[in-house]
């Protein structure tokens, strides 16, 4: 993690497709008053109009990092990320068999101040390119929190509603301010 802004706290925001991150990030920036960074792979998909291809899964999480830094200094003290390399590397390795090693080397080099996991209990929506199913988002989720205990990195795990998990996370974060 660069040094752009030693006040500012990275919370990353980890879970599974269609599991709510991305709503979670926009609105815990719009109560914190500050930004978010949103997930790339996404627009990605869009721009692109597929999935992508196991070589350019290090390039993903290159830009997503890219974008974290170039987000920061407009934080205000927190800075909500809507994924990780981690979750790339837990997507490459269940869709090629493998995250490779230059993927594993960012996600073992980047570390965040605190992580939250969106549980899988919202209701899934098909998503075109980017969602698989509900079995698919299961997998993941039960990868994402064996990797984060492999790991030893503590973390959040919430659910419920979008207003629950914001509470939640809101409640953790009492805990980090300084």
């Amino acid at each position: 993690m660069s040094a752009v802004k030693s006040n500012t706290q990275r919370i990353a925001i980890l879970g599974a497709e269609s599991s709510g991150k991305s709503a979670l990030a926009e609105a815990l920036a719009q109560r914190y008053q500050t930004v978010w960074v949103p997930e790339y792979l996404r627009e990605f998909v869009e721009t692109q109009q597929r999935v992508p291809r196991e070589s350019e899964q290090v390039m993903i999480a290159r830009t997503q990092l890219e974008r974290e830094d170039a987000m920061a200094p407009k934080a205000n003290e927190w800075l909500f990320c809507d994924t990780t390399p981690l979750m790339t590397a837990i997507y490459s390795d269940y869709y090629f068999s493998s995250a490779g090693d230059e993927l594993m080397a960012l996600a073992d080099q980047h570390h965040y101040d605190f992580t939250v996991v969106t549980a899988p209990d919202l209701p899934w929506v098909a998503d075109d390119l980017q969602r698989e199913s509900p079995a698919v988002r299961q997998a993941i989720h039960e990868r994402v929190l064996a990797e984060l205990e492999e790991r030893e990195i503590p973390h959040l795990l919430i659910e419920g509603s979008l207003a629950q998990r914001v509470e939640q996370v809101e409640f953790a974060l009492t805990f980090l301010m300084t």
